[in-house]
């Protein structure tokens, strides 16, 4: 369906105003994060981004829900790949972990925002909202958790529990939020060399020969 002018506008509006809120909670985190930051950050007043946002929850949750839109978006054109379960997941994972990377800012965001529901640090209308994002989250994480079951089926996958082992591949593929920062001159081949290095470790982490 194509959008109209004005949903064009709307849509970039809202986009600015999400990265830059993106920003400042991955570098203050929610807390310490004001509607006067994300504004500052954005260079437009406070009522630009009230106009869309009602308060800093409901833009924290957009957020989230816009970081896990990405990696739904990511991983999609290779769910139905004709192929074995290691090619899948490596095609799969690559695209995670470059998502990562890429919008770093947004999944920080989704870090933070599963942590704020662990931890029911949140007011019980935003646990309820948090509360749905985490099963959109877990239901993204079971996209990967079908693979790996496959692969330790067919006896490609060596690993004893798969619940176990997803988990532990994801905080492989998911460290780069913590540790990656954009060095002077960076170019995409750069990158492509750290998606590599994290996917392998995490291939080699579920006992699969590299092909």
């Amino acid at each position: 369906m194509t959008l109209s002018v004005r949903e064009h506008v709307l849509d970039n509006a809202r986009a600015e105003i999400l990265h830059a809120a993106a920003t400042c909670f991955m570098e203050q985190g929610y807390n310490a994060t004001s509607i006067d930051d994300v504004a500052r950050r954005l260079g437009a007043t406070k009522g630009r981004i009230y106009h869309y946002y009602p308060s800093k929850a409901d833009l924290f949750a957009d957020v989230y829900r816009t970081g896990m839109d990405m990696n739904y978006a990511a991983v999609e054109p290779y769910r139905n790949l004709q192929t074995g379960p290691v090619e899948k997941w490596r095609k799969m994972a690559t695209a995670h972990t470059r998502q990562m990377i890429v919008t770093r800012q947004f999944q920080r965001a989704v870090w933070e925002g599963v942590e704020m529901t662990l931890r029911g640090s949140t007011t019980p209308q935003q646990r309820q909202v948090l509360g749905e994002l985490l099963e959109y989250r877990t239901n993204y994480g079971r996209i990967f958790r079908e693979i790996l079951a496959q692969g330790l089926e067919a006896g490609v996958f060596r690993f004893e529990n798969v619940s176990i082992a997803n988990q532990v591949m994801f905080t492989t593929l998911n460290s780069p939020i913590f540790w990656y920062s954009p060095r002077p001159n960076e170019t995409g081949g750069d990158v492509d060399a750290i998606v590599r290095q994290v996917v392998v470790f995490a291939l080699r982490g579920l006992g699969a020969k590299e092909e």
